[in-house]
Order: structure tokens, then C-alpha cells, then sequence
């Protein structure tokens, strides 16, 4: 065995050695290209084929992607497009982004010319296939920039847009749908006189599940005893779930 290399143990237990450092020829023994892998193909076409496996869900091609730009010496081109993959095609409720940073922190401690930073590149590339794709953050950016192209174009005819965002300004007006978003943090809501109380009453409720049991305990705790007098039905209100069938209603109190 090359004794320059370091022995260590592979994920199945049997004896190895670290990858040796990139010598600049591929897997034939021909000098490689400024954008070419060690198995000879374009680094462009693997990352894009990596996110095209991403979000079909293809693991084992996602997994070689990877594998074979980390030992490639591109392994800084595989952690910087895996952060935008996590961003443009999962679903955001997954835990992916987090699980790609520890992995990359992983793989550059142990060097991505070794087997264990390569392992760590393939792991993450499999966290991200094995997650929900959706491209959601994308999609909604895309949607709400043509939307106000739509808006702005509209508005220089002098006609109504087809298309509008969500919110409208007489939404987020005073007895707009939006109103309880016009609390003391905001010009209008000091305007109205909305202090601590409209806050602690309306603008902070939560939904739909509301409160958990300790965190309602302490809150109704919290508005016994505060310096302003709440009603029973104010601090009742204050503690309930937001309808999720009605998200935006409020009493007038």
C-alpha cells in the first residue's frame, strides 16, 4: 500500500485509504479540461443533471452528481448550486437546508479529496433528493414580479390590471382585511392610537392550533397583571386560535 496514503476505515467497515489529491488527468490518464470531471464529463452538464435528479427524486444519480464533482475538485461548485437547489426546489417546511450546511462544514474539515468528504458531499446530495420537491419560493417570485409588471403596465394605459397581488392598499388600510396589521409598530396604528393593549389583544394571536397550554398559562398570567385593565372578554379573545377559515375578522374592542 502507497504509504503516503492514509489508511482509515470505509462505511462498510473494510480497510481503505483516502483518495489521493487530484493529479489534473481524468480516470484514463488524460489531462483534464478547465470544466472536465476525473470521468470525463462537463462539470456543467453533472450540476445541472444533479438538479434535474434533485427534483425528480432520483437518488443514485443525485449521489454520483455529487461524488463525482467532489473528487473532481469541484466540490466548491457542488456546495454553493446544493444551497440554491434547497432555496429554488424543496418545499419549505423541510430540514434540508440545515442538514446541508452541517454536511458541508463536515466535508470541509475532513477535505473534499478524502473519502469521508465525499461521503459527506454524497449524503447531502441525498437529503435533497429524498426531500419534497416543490418550487414554491421560486414560483411565488416569478408569479408576484409578473404580477407588478402587470400592475405597472396597467397603470401607464390607465386601465385596471388583469392581475393584482394578494393585498391590495384599501386591504391594508384602517377597516381594511388587514387591518389588525396596523398595530402600534406602524405609523397608521400610532395615527389611531393603537398602543400595547390592541397589540396584546388582536395583533398577537396565533393559529390555528393557538396557544400552547403553558404559553396561554403564562400569557393570561401576563395580561392579570399588566398595568392596563383587560376585560375577561379581551384577555379570552387575546388567548384563543385564529379561525383558519377566518384569519383577518376582529372584534371591535
Amino acid at each position: 500500500m502507497d504509504e503516503e496514503r492514509q489508511a482509515t476505515f470505509g462505511p462498510d467497515g473494510e480497510l481503505e485509504t483516502e483518495a489521493p489529491e487530484a493529479t489534473g488527468t481524468n480516470d484514463f490518464g488524460e489531462e483534464t479540461g478547465a470544466d472536465e470531471t476525473d470521468g470525463g464529463f462537463n462539470r456543467y452538464a453533472v450540476v445541472s443533471l444533479l438538479q434535474k435528479a434533485i427534483r425528480r427524486g432520483d437518488e443514485e444519480v443525485a449521489a454520483w452528481c455529487a461524488w463525482e464533482l467532489a473528487r473532481s475538485g469541484f466540490g466548491w461548485n457542488l456546495w454553493d448550486r446544493l444551497n440554491t437547489f434547497v432555496v429554488e426546489d424543496l418545499k419549505a417546511d423541510t430540514q434540508a437546508p440545515l442538514l446541508v450546511g452541517r454536511y458541508e462544514d463536515l466535508a470541509e474539515r475532513w477535505d473534499m479529496d478524502s473519502r469521508r468528504g465525499q461521503m459527506a458531499a454524497v449524503q447531502a446530495a441525498l437529503v435533497v433528493a429524498r426531500a419534497r420537491a416543490a418550487r414554491e419560493g421560486a414560483n411565488a417570485v416569478n408569479g408576484f414580479h409578473a404580477v407588478a409588471a402587470e400592475r405597472a403596465d396597467a397603470h401607464d394605459r390607465g386601465e385596471e390590471p388583469t392581475h393584482t397581488f394578494p393585498v391590495t392598499a384599501d386591504d391594508l388600510s384602517a377597516d381594511g382585511e388587514y387591518d389588525v396589521a396596523l398595530d402600534g409598530h406602524t405609523g397608521e396604528g400610532k395615527r389611531l392610537g393603537r398602543s400595547s393593549p390592541f397589540f396584546r389583544v388582536h395583533g398577537a394571536r396565533v393559529g390555528p392550533e393557538g396557544e400552547t397550554d403553558v404559553s396561554a398559562r403564562w400569557k393570561r398570567l401576563f395580561l392579570t397583571l399588566d398595568e392596563y385593565d383587560y376585560t375577561d372578554e379581551q384577555i379570552e379573545h387575546a388567548l384563543s386560535a385564529v379561525d383558519p377559515g377566518d384569519r383577518w375578522t376582529e372584534p371591535d374592542f
